[in-house]
């Protein structure tokens, strides 16, 4: 490739507005309080490796990646939320950060006390999330030291990589670094940054060709960095993040056939991919950890960003309203490493996984820890991320999720956009605009792929649309007070899955027969406790073929993300099974030949929204 053209970084298809530009409202605010007053807000009163010794605070605490990931959802959280008391406990750790710096670029803890002690004390990986974090605080809070400390660090990046690569867990997640690299390089022009940018790409696992070619296409059971769930759940974002320097198309189309790849051999009803450690096939009790569930999102977050298809919303979409929710308890103060799609018990028992017994317990540290202080970045990087700027001076809705964004529109215009909506629990939902003058301006508005005939008025008139990549484009001249009306239809669809069985969906959620569930607490602390969760109704449900189903709506509640006050669930018709039983500690794979009891007979059964349901069965043997 011409060396001139290499040296530009291609433009993304949207602009990321600056955190705090967007704040949430109505159910989704309600989830970051939520979230706020658990796990995240009091996280490092209760756990050691985010607590006052944590190496990132100065202590001889842990030194590695926690401290780090644990920043990366309290900022966004705190700065969401303009919570005082969480922008305090946040700037604590900025702070040490920013003083840590030393003479040669380098920051943080001088001593490595890390977990994976085979990389030893030129593990780049901590450093690499804490450049994503400093980039949203920069962002919230304009702080002048931000820009002059990335750049220093990067510039002693540049002179040791050559020496020092990547390697291990920094070599698979090296396009977290470019990231930080196109943000600095695109607020300074500084062509250096795009020759360390160079360098990081020809340094990180080739996921370009991984995805072009997948090779992966067994359920796996050695390790690899290349068939790890949350390298993978990063890496995919990889091929459109070198596509922006290599310009190679080819680099671009990897991205699709890897998401392809990796949904026919590994995918679960739920929108991810399999993975209790590493890929795991598409068996509904194999489980997916957390970590990759966020890291899915981010990816996700930042595909629409670099290229513009409104598939990735889709996906980012099913993934934050069903997989993200599940798999964290209603309070937010236990979690799971790892959940499945049929889990019909939570206990410490051996899977056929390559990780521990207590891995789908709820609990503060189940199974490893990477995901008590990673799982935070969830919602709050979904809610920054759910409208974009357009190149020409115009907004691209990304998600409809309630929210208000303050900004200004072409020609310095201020405009206040205000989704009110309770997306995706029901259908309709309007947009109204502010501006303090009229104004003409682009406004992309994405249709969702499992929309058929979405409909959208502006102040009462139907408008004729047409849908590219995803969105539709509206651009004319917006008066101070115009609002837009948007309809779309959720049709109840039946996807096939294995041995012939199904999930349901319905727009972007999946809908599962909930079980009930005995909290059991089995380590008490001061709070955040562990917990098993038992079975108290019975699973072995058929669906029955060709029984319809009705939509029953409820109010929505101040979590909605709760089997007895779900806020809208399907009523249809199944049968009890006498051949599906459990298997190895687990609900086997859906009978291929389904048998009801002789004298069973055929049940009103009312599924609700999967993120609802923590046992549950979400993939069903169909009687037909």
């Amino acid at each position: 490739m011409d060396e001139v053209v290499k040296q530009t970084l291609r433009q993304t298809a949207f602009k990321s507005l600056p955190l705090g530009s967007i704040k949430p409202k109505g159910w989704l605010r309600q989830q970051l309080e939520i979230q706020a007053n658990g796990f995240t807000g009091y996280l490092d009163e209760h756990w050691e490796d985010v607590g006052p010794n944590s190496g990132w605070l100065g202590g001889s605490g842990e030194s590695w990646e926690r401290g780090p990931y644990y920043l990366d959802g309290l900022v966004p959280l705190a700065y969401l939320l303009e919570d005082e008391r969480l922008i305090k406990k946040a700037n604590k750790w900025i702070e040490w950060t920013l003083s840590s710096q030393r003479e040669n670029g380098s920051f943080g803890p001088t001593h490595m006390n890390t977990v994976n002690s085979e990389v030893g004390e030129q593990d780049w990986w901590q450093d690499f999330i804490m450049l994503k974090v400093l980039t949203q605080y920069e962002e919230a809070t304009r702080d002048q030291r931000v820009i002059p400390f990335m750049n220093k660090y990067l510039k002693y990046l540049n002179q040791v990589l050559p020496t020092l690569p990547l390697k291990e867990w920094h070599e698979a997640r090296g396009a977290d670094l470019l990231l930080s690299i196109h943000w600095l390089y695109e607020k300074t022009k500084d062509p250096e940054l795009l020759e360390l940018a160079e360098i990081v790409r020809e340094q990180t696992i080739n996921w370009s060709k991984i995805f072009a070619k997948f090779p992966y296409w067994r359920k796996q059971t050695q390790w690899n960095h290349r068939i790890h769930v949350v390298n993978i759940a990063m890496g995919i974002k990889a091929p459109a993040v070198f596509y922006r320097q290599t310009h190679e198309e080819w680099e671009k189309e990897a991205v699709y056939k890897g998401i392809d790849s990796l949904m026919t051999y590994h995918g679960q009803a739920h929108g991810m991919f399999s993975g209790d450690e590493w890929l795991s096939g598409t068996h509904p009790s194999q489980g997916v950890e957390l970590c990759a569930v966020v890291e899915y999102m981010f990816s996700m977050e930042n595909l629409i960003r670099i290229l513009g298809d409104g598939m990735f919303g889709d996906i980012l979409e099913k993934v934050a309203f069903n997989a993200l929710p599940a798999t964290i308890s209603p309070e937010w103060d236990s979690h799971q490493y790892d959940q499945q799609v049929n889990q019909v018990i939570c206990n410490l028992a051996e899977r056929p996984w390559s990780n521990g017994p207590d891995a789908n317990m709820f609990g503060l540290e189940p199974h490893f820890g990477c995901c008590t202080s990673n799982m935070h970045q969830g919602w709050p990087k979904f809610t920054s991320n759910s409208i974009m700027a357009t190149h020409d001076g115009g907004l691209a809705a990304i998600s409809y999720v309630p929210c208000q964004l303050k900004t200004t529109v072409a020609g310095n215009v201020g405009v206040e956009l205000t989704i009110n909506s309770n997306y995706p629990f029901r259908e309709q939902l309007s947009i109204e605009l502010n501006l303090t003058e009229k104004t003409t301006f682009p406004l992309l508005l994405r249709v969702p792929g499992w929309c058929k005939n979405h409909q959208i008025s502006v102040n009462g008139e139907l408008q004729n649309t047409k849908i590219e990549n995803g969105f539709v484009r509206l651009e004319r001249e917006w008066n101070p007070n115009d609002q837009i009306d948007l309809m779309f239809p959720m049709e109840v669809q039946i996807e096939e899955r294995n041995n012939h069985s199904v999930s349901v969906n319905r727009g972007p959620l999946v809908y599962v027969l909930p079980i009930g569930e005995n909290w059991v607490c089995v380590q008490n602390r001061e709070r955040f406790h562990d917990w098993e969760v038992y079975p108290t109704t019975s699973w072995r449900y058929a669906l029955i073929n060709n029984r319809g189903f009705k939509v029953k709506k409820q109010d929505i509640t101040d979590q909605p993300f709760r089997a007895e006050y779900a806020p809208i669930k399907l009523v249809t018709e199944g049968r009890l099974l006498s051949n599906w039983a459990m298997e190895k500690n687990s609900a086997s794979e859906p009978p291929l030949d389904p048998k009801p009891y002789p004298n069973a007979p055929i049940a009103t059964i009312e599924l609700v929204p999967y993120g609802c349901a923590r046992l549950r069965i979400g993939e069903f043997p169909l009687l037909r």
